[in-house]
Parts: C-alpha cells; sequence; structure tokens
C-alpha cells in the first residue's frame, strides 16, 4: 500500500463507520443510500472505478471495494466498475459514457444471468453478437430477481429497444475486470468477520474466561487469520493483473476462487463462534454469511472459474 492509498482507505473507513447503515438502505426503493453515494462521488472514488478520467489505477479501486465490502455498503459501486471495463473495453469511449461513470451517473452492465444496480439504473450496457449496446430506461425490461444476499440487489434485464452502438467489447477482460473487484470486496468482508469474531470472543465469557482464551477457539480463529491474510494476497495478485494486463485471465479466475471460498468459510466460522446470538436478524453475521454465498455466484460458478484454468473433474 503506498501512501496515498492508505489515506484513501482511511478516509473511506472514517466515513463508512459513521455513515454507512446497511440495515436501514437494504430494504428502501432504491436499495442504498443516496446521500452517501452523493458523498462518495464527492471524495472521487467513481472517478477511480474509471481510470482513463484520472491518474490512477485498479490498484487504488481496490481499495475503495475493500472498504465497501469491509460494511457491506448497498450501492452501485461494483457496478459502476464493471460498467467502465465494458466501455473501456471497446477501445474508444465514443458515447463519452466514462466522464458520466466518473461523475457519478448509475449504469447497469448486463452481464451473464443478472444485472447490477438494474432498478436505479439510468443507462444499461448490453452485449449483444455484434458488439456493446447503451439503452435507456425505456429500450429495457427490468425484472427484480430475488436472491439471498438482501445488501445487493440483483434482476434480469430484457432489451426492447435498438440502443446506440458503443464499439465490439473485450467480454473475457470485462469478466476477469469484475472477478477482480469481487475478489477485493470478498477479502474486505472476510476480514471485518475475523475482526468481529475475534472482538466477540474477548468480551465474551465461560466458566469466568474470555472466550478467545481457549486453546481450541485461539486455532479456529488463527486458521480465519490464514484465510483472510491469503484472501488479501489474492486479491491483491488480481488487482495487479488488471493494472498490467499480466496473466490477467488465470490469475482473476485463481483469486475468484480462493477470496469467495475464504470469505464463505470465515463468514461460517463467524457464525459458529459467536453462538446462538449469530443467528438472530439483529446480529449481522447472516448478513456476511448471505454475502458470500451470493459472492460465490456472481460472476459465474467455482466451477466455470476452475474451467478457466483448465481444472476439472479427474484433473
Amino acid at each position: 500500500m503506498t501512501s496515498e492509498q492508505d489515506a484513501l482507505r482511511d478516509t473511506l473507513r472514517r466515513l463508512l463507520t459513521r455513515e454507512s447503515d446497511t440495515r436501514s438502505v437494504m430494504t428502501s426503493s432504491s436499495g442504498y443510500d443516496e446521500k452517501l453515494w452523493a458523498r462518495l462521488v464527492s471524495l472521487g472514488i467513481t472517478a477511480l472505478a474509471a481510470p482513463p478520467t484520472c491518474e490512477a489505477t485498479f490498484l487504488e479501486t481496490r481499495v475503495v471495494l475493500s472498504e465497501l465490502g469491509r460494511f457491506l455498503t448497498p450501492g452501485p459501486y461494483l457496478g459502476s466498475v464493471v460498467a467502465a471495463a465494458a466501455v473501456e473495453s471497446t477501445g474508444s469511449d465514443i458515447a463519452g459514457l466514462l466522464p458520466e461513470i466518473a461523475a457519478g451517473a448509475v449504469m447497469s452492465p448486463v452481464l451473464g444471468a443478472y444485472a447490477l444496480n438494474a432498478q436505479v439504473a439510468d443507462v444499461f450496457l448490453v452485449p449483444r453478437d455484434d458488439g456493446l449496446y447503451a439503452l435507456s430506461q425505456s429500450e429495457v425490461h427490468v425484472t427484480p430477481a430475488g436472491g439471498m444476499d438482501p445488501t445487493r440487489r440483483l434482476a434480469t434485464v430484457t432489451a426492447t429497444g435498438a440502443g446506440r452502438f458503443l464499439g465490439v467489447p473485450d467480454m473475457a477482460r470485462v469478466r476477469d475486470v469484475a472477478c477482480a473487484a469481487l475478489c477485493a470486496e470478498s477479502a474486505g468482508a472476510a476480514a471485518r468477520c475475523l475482526e468481529l469474531t475475534v472482538d466477540h470472543t474477548r468480551q465474551r465469557t465461560q466458566f469466568g474466561r474470555p472466550l478467545a482464551s481457549f486453546q481450541a477457539l485461539k486455532h479456529r480463529m488463527a486458521d480465519m487469520h490464514v484465510l483472510v491474510e491469503t484472501a488479501e494476497s489474492a486479491a491483491l495478485a488480481a488487482a495487479k493483473a488488471v493494472a498490467t494486463g499480466e496473466d490477467l485471465a488465470r490469475t482473476a479466475a485463481t483469486a475468484t476462487v480462493w477470496c469467495t471460498e475464504a470469505f464463505s468459510q470465515v463468514a461460517a466460522e463467524m457464525i459458529q463462534l459467536h453462538g446462538g446470538v449469530a443467528i438472530t436478524w439483529e446480529h449481522d453475521a447472516h448478513l456476511y454469511f448471505k454475502r458470500a454465498h451470493g459472492n460465490t455466484h456472481l460472476f459465474g460458478s467455482p466451477r466455470e472459474h476452475t474451467a478457466r484454468l483448465g481444472v476439472g473433474p479427474g484433473s
């Protein structure tokens, strides 16, 4: 981490600690806090989502995604990152969409089965056989998709209009950038799960001793720590691959499988080590657990990612 990246992380963490209220906004009509989004835009994080508009790389974008994942902050940022990657991959922003993303415009990239930001987007990026098209709200039909994770709104999008031709995108790179972004978010969320678990076991007592003093629980939290540290390393490797273009497909696929699996395991252990309180609606443990399972399949299943690596049954 450079000093600038450290400062970015610290600024975001202070802001999100003070203003991110996942529970109150996840059931709202928009699914995210518009005032907080405006604050984040004013800080310039949407410009980081569209690197050609500023002097930054995906390494800075990774910091933002990690902090948003840490707080499970609902919002359009992940979709903005993917949308910018799709536009940039065409080789020329003929419609001028990158400056709009940098200014905070909400766009919905329609990738795979589900679309991000679809319920609140003004522009929809739809890949077709001959290229990438930008469609307006009036040119699509949006159907909300129910999911396990209440903090992330997904939908299916059906194009009803022609839209504007943007160029021929490199959809393989778009997928890899989306996966690298998901790795950063998953690693940040997993780190927070570990912190919450350590804090709980230090405060909760049994037989007159803090839970954290029992050797068996120390071992389990040590295993969680290994998962978190290796997930952060994998997410960093994926971010560097996006920034440099070196071995991107393989690095992104490997990191996605590892980071989402690590997040799932750490979230599950958090529930186990918190005990009964973790399965109540009032505690946030179940939200992290649901986000972890949603992330595992958001941009392709682990089987699909391992297939990209040439790994499969019997390999």
